[in-house]
Parts: structure tokens; sequence; C-alpha cells
């Protein structure tokens, strides 16, 4: 199963944090912040995409994580982490806001609503975490591709073909799902050859897709 969906926050619950908090507009490609940096703040996500990395001392590069509007990154300063262990950068154009660590620990503190809303969060990202894990040790790569394809499409709207995003790097993919570009390309078109997907330049996914995960 592609796993219960990451509770996103509304912008309108996020605006309490005011003070300490600026907006910036990302390119497709530009980075939010590298592994490395002082972390000192959090991150929202209001429109976009964003895409998380690693990078090992051997210099092989891959992805953990894929994050949308609604979602938050560098949280991990909260915990006292002093510089971020991932690279963040947006995967299209994406309106990302900056909260500075004193003003998100404000806000955590003064604004139950936002508070509440930020643990669910948190809890359920937990949650989709776990769940990658599992999916890692168990899955084929086929099943892991269907996951992750059915994730980015927000899985769960009524049957509906829906767009994930423009352009989608199948270098991406194969980082995210643990397996080469070759074999990317192979289930990608098998998928699209059964009408799971579509694409041209844009990725449109197919809620029928759920059949290469539930069955053998």
């Amino acid at each position: 199963m592609p796993g219960k969906k990451v509770k996103r926050l509304d912008p309108q619950i996020v605006t309490p944090v005011v003070a300490g908090r600026s907006a910036a507009k990302y390119k497709r490609g530009q980075p939010i912040f590298r592994q490395g940096d002082a972390a000192d703040a959090v991150f929202y996500i209001q429109s976009g995409k964003v895409q998380i990395t690693v990078l090992s001392e051997q210099g092989k590069e891959g992805v953990i994580g894929m994050l949308s509007a609604g979602e938050f990154l560098g949280e991990g300063c909260l915990a006292g982490q002093p510089l971020h262990m991932a690279s963040a950068s947006a995967t299209g154009d994406s309106d990302i806001v900056k909260i500075e660590k004193g003003a998100m620990v404000r806000a955590l503190r003064d604004e139950p609503t936002f508070s509440r809303q930020f643990m669910a969060y948190l809890l359920s990202r937990n949650v989709q975490i776990a769940a990658d894990l599992v999916d890692q040790l168990f899955n084929s790569s086929e099943k892991r591709l269907a996951r992750v394809l059915l994730l980015l499409a927000q899985f769960g709207k009524d049957g509906k073909m829906d767009a994930v995003i423009p352009h989608i790097n199948q270098d991406i993919l194969a980082a995210r799902v643990g397996t080469t570009r070759s074999r990317i390309n192979y289930f990608m078109n098998k998928f699209r050859k059964l009408g799971f997907i579509e694409y041209n330049g844009d990725l449109k996914v197919h809620s029928s897709l759920l059949n290469v995960i539930v069955h053998d």
C-alpha cells in the first residue's frame, strides 16, 4: 500500500508565525540549503516541490525524500541539530517560507492550534518514513517505484489522473527507489503500456497502479 499521506499544514495555520518569517521564490534545481550548512531555521513549502538528498563521504548522492506544498523541512534545528544533515533543492518553481528557529519555538509555545497541527504533521511524517523503510527492505524495485509514483500523485482522488511533477527525472526516481535508471525506464514503459500512467514530459498516475502493489 502507498501508506497514509502526510498531514500537510494549510498556509492559514502557519500565518501566526509572523516575526522571523520571510518568503522567497526558488527555480527548478535551486538549492534551499546544503548539507553541512548551519541549521538555524525551519522552511515551509507554500507551493512547489522539494527534494532532499544526502551526499556520502565517497561522493555518492541519494534522494531520501520528496516534499510538496504544506510540508516542512529543516525542522531538525528544533531538536538541537547544529548543521543540516542533508541538502534541499526545488524540483520546480516553488514558494518557500523561511522561519527563524527562535520564531518557530515561540510559535510552538504561544500558538496552541499551530503547535497541535505541527506535531500531528511530524507524527504522520514519521509514520511515512517507517513505511518507506519497510518498503525498501521487503518490496521489489517495481513495487517501490509504484509506491513512489502514487505518493507523488497524492493517491486517493477518486481514481482521476493526477499530474505529478513536470518533466520528471528518471535519475531522481532511480535514486529514490534504489535501483538503476535503466530499470526505472523499463518499469515506466511497462506501466504506460498497461495504462497505469501517462507521460509526455508531465507525468500522470492512475489509481489502477495500486494493482502493482497489492498483487504479486
